[in-house]
Order: structure tokens, then C-alpha cells, then sequence
């Protein structure tokens, strides 16, 4: 090579340098440019590369040093005033994005950025964006630059840690941990790579040891550890909406619904796809009587997943909606749904001479009439709890619209009273006025 003819020609550095730039080879080439103008030190034109290729890499203090160079030699040249003008943008836009992402607005970082970018093409503005973009969950676009800075620079560390970044959020761990160790290796003092490699081994191990408590049914063990896996790293949206999911699991398996489906929903705002999450709130609020939010739960699910089990779990949701809506006549009896037929008997009878319109003849009004429809009530529960048909299709929840409207609205109340109250010495009526209630029969409110 020439270069190798003439070692000490800061031209022939020059020109190999300026060869360098046309193929956006910016390492080599300032390194040619910075060995021109230790060559001569009054090299304008050294001095010239040394701000575009400084530039072209996002170290804008070299490219000022070299501006400030250029000056000093020539004070009229005006060839670097486009990029005096851009590096004064760019400065203010990096500024601003440095305290963005300090913040954590890594929305507002990709947003200065892109304006950086539009002044100056340097790779550190867009490793900075490509960062940005892995951290708002955007893997495609951060790897696509990544990938585009490698093709050029294969020992890029920064290009490296991005695609490792964007492996690692996605749950794809292993690969994750080579890219971070060949960032390692290409620069063993690599902050923030190292960083994430503890923080991703503390991750896969955390939630290993859960998952092993777990089980072994050592559920408040499980817990406990799932939520410290939580705080590791709260970047990493699909490993965390796992750890709310199988927290969520434990919880419900505890007893303790709420916090499923709080956890629950923790997961689905970190990844709205995942149906286990969804379907386990749903599960939780069935047991939790909260049929509307259930049906709406599995709605969803069945949108996501067509299958005849979701389609299934929807159906049965509906049908406890409605029940839920109707008269329970098991509460009006205060009875249990695995009661006798004595015990609906005894239910009835003691609640009916209790809340017969009779016993409140001088009652006011309104106690009266809130006093009778307590009484019907308890002749609508009884005339259909106590017919084995009618029972097991109200437990089924068939003819449910037939229900709700009253299905056994065609029960005279009084008549089933008298049906257990007769006084054969009236003619077959009870009355309270003829005398009190049936032998070894103690009133009692309440």
C-alpha cells in the first residue's frame, strides 16, 4: 500500500481515511484522520475528517475539538458551518434525552433522538434509540437497528447489547445470555451488560426456585419468592406477567381470590394476549360470585381461543349471571342448597308464622307491605323447593326467564300456610285470632 510506502505522508493517511468514510467505515477512518494531523499538526484537511467521522460516531466533543482546530488554522474557512449548526442541535436534543432517560421517559428519548438523528447520522444516537425501543417493548424496530449497525461493524459491544436486551425480553433467555457475554468479551467493563446479565440470571433463578416451591406445595414459600422475582427487573414485561400469573395461581389455591385477580390483571396489562391469566380471573371471579365480570372474562377468551372448553366456560358464566339475578329461594328459607325436604319444611314454617300479614295487623303501612312480601316470597320458595321437579330444574337453572318472572308466582301463599297451619276445629283455617300456633310450636322473631 502507499500508506506503507510513505509513512510519514499525512496526505496519503488523508486520502486513505477520506476511502474509509465512502464506505462508512468511521473507526478506521479516524484513525487515519487523527495520524494525518499528528503528521502535521496544521492539516485542515485531517482536521475536517476528524469532525465528520467524531460525528458519524456521536462523539461531538472530538468533532468541537477539531472545529475549534480548524478555526485556529484557517478562521475564515466556513466549510464546517453545517456542521457547527447541527452539532448545536444535536447537543441540545441529546441534553434533553439524557434527562428523559434518566427519567425513564423512553418515549420522550426516542423522540430526541430522532430529532439528533436528523442532524447528525451517529451510531450512538441510534443505540440510544434502539436501547429506548427495547425498553417500550418495541423488539422489532430496536433489532432492526442493531442489526443494520453490526452489518457494517460486527465488534459494535453497544449494537451487540441491544439485540441481547431484545432476546431477553422476549423470554428468550439462553440466547440472551451469549449475546451478553460476547458483549463481555468484545468490552469487559460494559456497564450496563453486565448489569442486565446479573439481573437476568437473578431473574431465571428467582423464578426457577418459585416455580420448585410451587410444586412441592409449599405455597407461602412459592409466594414469597414469586414476588421477589418481581422486583428484579420491572423492564421485563413477559417474565413479570408469568411471576403474576403463577403468584395469581398460589393466591387462589390460598383462598385468596382478590389477590388473584389482582395478580390476574397485573399479567394482562403486561401482555393483554395471555389467555391462562385471563381465564384464571375468570375462574376467580366465578368462585367469587361476580358473574358479570366472569362472562366478560370469557368472552374474551373465547375471542382469543375458539375452543369448545372456552365456549363451554362462557355458557356456564351466563347461566350463573342469570341465576344470580333471579329470586334465591334458598336465602329466603335461610337454608343451604343441600337441604331435606324437612329441613324446607321447618325453614317455612318458622319464617311463615313469623311473617305472616296477620301477626302485623297493627303494624304501619309500609311494615305491612314490606311484611307481606316477605310472606309471599316464602310461599314461592317453598311451593318450588319443595316439588322435586321444580327444584331441580330451578337448581339447574332451566326455564330460567320462566323463573325470574316468578315461576312460582302461581302459589297462593295463604293456601300453603293453611297447609301446615289448619285448625280442623275452624273448618280447616288457621287463624290468628282463633287462638295461636300449632302444638309444641314456640314463636320467636327475628
Amino acid at each position: 500500500m502507499v500508506v506503507d510506502l510513505c509513512p510519514e505522508s499525512p496526505a496519503y493517511y488523508g486520502n486513505r481515511a477520506a476511502c474509509y468514510m465512502m464506505l462508512h467505515h468511521y473507526k478506521e477512518a479516524l484513525e487515519d484522520a487523527k495520524k494525518s494531523v499528528s503528521l502535521d499538526k496544521t492539516f485542515v484537511k485531517g482536521y475536517i475528517r476528524i469532525v465528520k467521522c467524531s460525528l458519524a460516531l456521536g462523539d461531538i466533543i472530538t468533532a468541537e475539538s477539531a472545529i475549534a482546530k480548524v478555526q485556529e488554522l484557517e478562521p475564515n474557512n466556513t466549510s464546517l458551518a453545517p456542521e457547527i449548526s447541527k452539532i448545536a442541535v444535536a447537543k441540545r436534543f441529546m441534553e434533553e434525552g439524557d434527562k428523559a432517560y434518566n427519567k425513564q421517559d423512553y418515549r420522550k428519548v426516542v423522540f430526541c433522538m430522532d430529532r439528533a438523528l436528523e442532524q447528525v447520522s451517529c451510531v450512538k444516537f441510534k443505540l440510544i434509540k434502539g436501547e429506548c425501543l427495547a425498553f417500550l417493548n418495541r423488539y422489532q424496530e430496536a433489532q432492526e437497528i442493531a442489526n443494520d449497525i453490526l452489518h457494517v461493524d460486527k465488534q459494535n459491544a453497544d449494537a451487540v447489547y441491544v439485540r441481547g436486551m431484545c432476546l431477553y425480553y422476549q423470554d428468550n433467555v439462553d440466547r440472551a445470555f451469549s449475546h451478553f457475554q460476547h458483549v463481555l468479551r468484545l468490552a469487559p467493563d460494559h456497564t450496563k451488560a453486565i448489569d442486565i446479565y446479573k439481573r437476568a440470571k437473578a431473574l431465571k433463578q428467582k423464578k426457577e426456585e418459585g416455580n420448585e416451591a410451587f410444586k412441592a406445595s409449599r405455597l407461602a414459600e412459592a409466594y414469597n419468592l414469586y414476588t421477589e422475582a418481581l422486583r428484579i427487573d420491572p423492564h421485563n414485561s413477559l417474565t413479570n406477567a408469568k411471576l403474576y400469573f403463577n403468584r395469581a395461581t398460589v393466591s387462589s389455591k390460598l383462598g385468596r381470590l382478590n389477590e388473584s385477580v389482582a395478580d390476574c390483571t397485573n399479567a394482562l396489562k403486561l401482555d393483554e394476549t395471555y389467555l391462562k391469566a385471563l381465564l384464571r380471573r375468570a375462574k376467580c371471579y366465578m368462585d367469587l360470585n361476580d358473574f358479570d365480570e366472569a362472562v366478560r372474562d370469557y368472552e374474551k377468551a373465547l375471542k382469543m381461543d375458539k375452543s369448545r372448553e372456552n365456549k363451554r366456560l362462557l355458557q356456564e358464566a351466563k347461566l350463573s349471571l342469570k341465576k344470580s339475578k333471579r329470586k334465591d329461594y334458598y336465602k329466603i328459607l335461610g337454608i343451604d342448597k343441600n337441604a331435606s325436604t324437612d329441613d324446607i319444611k321447618k325453614a317455612y314454617r318458622k319464617r311463615a308464622l313469623v311473617h305472616h300479614p296477620d301477626r302485623h295487623a297493627s303494624a304501619s303501612d309500609v311494615e305491612k307491605k314490606e311484611q307481606e312480601k316477605k310472606f309471599k316470597e316464602l310461599g314461592e320458595a317453598y311451593g318450588i323447593l319443595s316439588d322435586s321437579k321444580k327444584r331441580a330444574r330451578y337448581d339447574s337453572g332451566q326455564d330460567l326467564e320462566d323463573m325470574e318472572g316468578g315461576m312460582g308466582c302461581d302459589v297462593d301463599p295463604n293456601n300453603v300456610f293453611q297447609t301446615f297451619f289448619a285448625d280442623p276445629g275452624a273448618g280447616g283455617q288457621f287463624s290468628f285470632s282463633s287462638g295461636g300456633f300449632p302444638a309444641g310450636f314456640t314463636f320467636q322473631f327475628g
